[in-house]
């Protein structure tokens, strides 16, 4: 995006008050994270972010339920709900709940659909680097939370590693170094 002219820019703060707020709403309502983002922080005084997790949780649960037929469907059901929580990330700058959704969905996913992702093979294939690529991402997100987490989290993550160092994934944890248990 190339920089505002200083010319352009002394314009505008020379307008009336009235033009700029407009000009800034019309501006605004062209951007949808920027306009969640504006009444996460300004109208609901970030005090909604229990419930904003909760909606994903439910439409994580929902979605893992839903009888998938390949693994291939699992993992595209899975970027969907990521989509989601990359864009809780944005609104609400919530590292933590980014972490416990991830967790929350992979776990999930595999508590649900497990018997699609046993056998690492072609109709695994993508799925299997999927997970191992969002596990080893989490693992990352949550070591650098604040270590008095890590014992919130010790639980689901190594329930998420036995699953893929168990199933289709494995060949691909061990490419990318994953351990087999997460130490606090």
């Amino acid at each position: 995006m190339p920089a505002l002219d200083p010319d352009l820019k002394k314009a505008i703060v020379r307008m009336p008050g009235v033009e700029k707020d407009k000009l800034l709403l019309r501006l605004i309502a062209k951007d949808a994270v920027l306009t969640e983002k504006l009444q996460f922080e300004l109208v609901e005084h970030s005090d909604t972010l229990d419930e904003r997790r909760d909606l994903i949780r439910q439409f994580i649960s929902r979605t893992a339920n839903l009888n998938q037929d390949s693994a291939g469907w699992v993992m595209m059901d899975m970027r969907t709900i990521s989509g989601y929580i990359s864009r809780h990330l944005k609104v609400t700058k919530d590292k933590y709940g980014e972490v416990e959704l991830m967790l929350y969905m992979l776990n999930t996913f595999y508590d649900h659909n497990a018997h699609l992702l046993q056998k690492y093979n072609s109709r695994t294939d993508k799925a299997a680097d999927y997970i191992a690529k969002r596990t080893d991402q989490v693992l990352k997100k949550a070591s650098k939370l604040d270590p008095d987490y890590h014992i919130e989290f010790a639980d689901e993550i190594n329930k998420l590693l036995r699953w893929v160092h168990s199933t289709a994934p494995a060949h691909y944890a061990r490419q990318l170094g994953l351990p087999t248990e997460w130490t606090v």
